[in-house]
């Protein structure tokens, strides 16, 4: 059987219809009409014996395979020619863009009309950048070079040093009730020759932003760092301020 279906495999591929499936077909239903109708019913007995029965199955194997392989070969021929049908239409599709290259290839020229102008106004606009440009640096390099030195007069004004001395004789006063100074770092030297003890406190509103120690005989300082503004100096013995012992230190 199998090689019967080899041997009918080429002839059947090359048929473009399914004519032999269907001609297989038919034999194999009138082969089955046959056994059950003709031979069936009229011989109870049939086939009969073992080698009837070989022959008759064997006849039944060949058509059943002849009608399987017809109906595969049919529809393999029949997927081929649709795909060739489907590669034939592709051609067409393909070429059907073609039309839209030409407007393509017209319209580049206005793009390169476009940047052909372009050139006129860069040229125009280049020679006013470069006049500009020597001017700019020459109006800046002296500021520049004015300014630089500048930095050094700040250490020179940073710190200033005041004397104050308290009243010899004993009075509750300072010998001097106005201090001025330039912003920075201020120091205050009092000198106390009084027998009475005294200090002297540099604020500013309410808060002391610093403090000499209480002493009597010889010198003490306070070092403060002040900004621009208007300070007060005391001394912070009670009732020595009450009693006068008071200045302003401006700052400026």
């Amino acid at each position: 059987m199998h090689a019967l279906a080899v041997q009918l495999a080429p002839v059947l591929a090359a048929e473009k219809s399914k004519t032999p499936f269907y001609i297989a077909g038919g034999v194999l239903v009138a082969w089955a009409l046959i056994l059950s109708l003709g031979l069936g019913l009229r011989r109870p007995d049939f086939p009969g014996n073992l080698t009837g029965q070989r022959i008759v199955g064997a006849i039944s194997a060949v058509l059943v395979l002849a009608t399987l392989s017809t109906a595969v070969i049919t529809s393999g021929a029949a997927t081929s020619s649709a795909g060739a049908q489907s590669t034939a239409a592709t051609p067409s599709t393909a070429a059907t863009p073609a039309p839209q290259t030409a407007p393509t290839t017209e319209s580049t020229p206005a793009a390169t009309t476009t940047t052909a102008t372009s050139p006129k106004a860069t040229t125009k606009s280049t020679p006013a950048t470069t006049k500009s440009t020597p001017a700019t640096k020459t109006k800046t390099s002296p500021k520049a070079t004015t300014g630089t030195p500048a930095p050094p007069s700040t250490p020179a004004a940073a710190t200033t040093t005041l004397q104050l001395a308290a009243n010899p004789a004993g009075q509750l006063a300072y010998e001097t009730k106005q201090l001025t100074a330039k912003a920075g770092t201020v120091t205050v030297q009092l000198t106390n020759k009084s027998p009475i003890e005294h200090d002297v406190a540099i604020a500013q509103g309410t808060t002391i932003v610093g403090q000499t120690p209480v002493f009597t005989g010889g010198s003490k300082s306070v070092t403060v760092k002040l900004k621009p503004g208007t300070y007060k100096f005391f001394c912070t013995v009670p009732g020595h301020r009450q009693a006068g012992m008071e200045g302003t230190l401006t700052v400026s």
